[in-house]
């Protein structure tokens, strides 16, 4: 494969990842998922909200199905970039790689969940719709956590990048950062029902979730930039090296 289509590949990937935040809001909003209900819910509330929001959260869910496969590009050429950093695939490329491929589950998982409580409502019980809510609330936000190393690692390798032309900038290292410490308090909505702790809550959802979204908007810009950088290292390094006689 020739240098130039490969570039255009990774510009591609790249793009991903705002075809992935797009798809997240349109779907998330379509279903109007957005705000999360109370946990302190009551079951014939639960079964009201799966009856208003029916078509909303079936769509939501196909949405998520179609945007969700884009992660995968986007994921690759994310420990592409990384892998420049280690000088071929290391700890921390590989980190990033196998905890990205698994991303794209945690959001459709539970969405299958809440789609199979919407889609015939009136056959099943308050109360197993409520289990139904329950997981997918449960599952959406209590997983998240799991990725706090994937986003470590990204971070973590702007910090030992020492070029001149760095592949991730400082400022979106520390981003990483913060972003994984705001998704560990996500481990604790099984255990509480309403406060900061609990899936709507400050702490477990709101800042977390607006700080992804932060996230995924500057990552596929430091990626455009560290594609542009790679492309023109060669040049670069052409420029640099000594004429020969």
């Amino acid at each position: 494969m020739s240098k130039d289509r490969y570039i255009r590949l990774e510009r591609i990937s790249a793009w991903c990842g705002v075809v992935l935040l797009v798809g997240f809001i349109a779907a998330f909003g379509a279903g109007h998922l957005l705000t999360p209900v109370d946990p302190d819910m009551s079951a014939t509330d639960l079964v009201a909200f799966l009856h208003d929001h029916r078509t909303g959260i079936l769509w939501c869910t196909v949405i998520m199905v179609l945007a969700v496969p884009f992660e995968y590009p986007y994921v690759v050429v994310t420990s592409l970039q990384m892998k420049r950093v280690e000088g071929g695939w290391g700890l921390l490329s590989m980190i990033q790689l196998t905890t990205g491929v698994v991303a794209p589950l945690g959001f459709f998982f539970p969405l299958a969940i809440l789609s199979a409580a919407a889609y015939r409502p009136e056959i099943h019980s308050p109360d197993v719709l409520s289990a139904m809510t329950d997981t997918f609330n449960l599952m959406l936000v209590g997983n998240a956590c799991i990725f706090v190393l994937q986003v470590w690692s990204i971070g973590y390798t702007a910090f030992i990048d020492h070029r001149e032309k760095q592949v991730f900038p400082r400022w979106y290292g520390w981003l990483s950062i913060v972003l994984g410490v705001l998704l560990i308090p996500g481990a604790f909505v099984f255990v509480v029902h309403s406060g900061p702790f609990a899936w709507n809550g400050l702490l477990a959802n709101v800042i977390p979730s607006l700080t992804y979204f932060v996230w995924k908007i500057a990552t596929p810009y430091v990626l455009l930039k560290a594609i542009k950088s790679e492309e023109q290292e060669p040049t670069e390094q052409a420029e640099a090296a000594p004429a020969t006689v």
